[in-house]
């Protein structure tokens, strides 16, 4: 069956944020941290990156809550509800993560604070964000009319 085209951009849209989550944060820094010269060069390109999947993760979950708007639509109203829960917690976890976790993360670099507090907490809530995608994208591949 072919899938309208709003649908069609909300599933490309939870699929590039759940794999960009997972490539990042499960293959590219792990490798950062294995073959940079130091843990401070790894940290630094890995802060980088994780801005831009900031930034990704935004764009994808705008898409997806713009798609799952229309409720009156009947081939989407069965899972609107779900999908825009996850959307909207995943959504509030990466910003959380950039704007407040990140910068004491930082400052917790310069200052000398509690860096293993809130890398913990930051990777936590990565964690929690990657499931979120995840389960929005299993719910959008497991539609009521794509069951069959």
């Amino acid at each position: 069956m072919r899938l309208p085209i709003r649908q069609s951009l909300a599933f490309l849209a939870a699929s590039l944020w759940w794999g960009s989550l997972t490539g990042l944060g499960f293959v590219v820094v792990p490798l950062l941290f294995l073959h940079l010269e130091s843990p401070a060069a790894a940290g630094a390109m890995a802060a980088k990156l994780f801005t831009a999947q900031t930034w990704l993760s935004t764009a994808c979950a705008m898409l997806i809550l713009l798609v799952f708007n229309k409720r009156d639509d009947e081939t989407i109203a069965p899972y609107a509800a779900t999908v825009m829960k996850f959307v909207v917690v995943g959504l509030l976890l990466t910003l959380l993560v950039e704007f407040g976790v990140a910068p004491r993360i930082v400052n917790a670099r310069a200052e000398g604070g509690d860096l293993r507090l809130w890398h913990g907490l930051g990777s936590a809530m990565y964690l929690g964000q990657w499931f979120c995608a995840g389960f929005a994208l299993w719910h959008l591949i497991r539609r009521p009319d794509n069951a069959g």
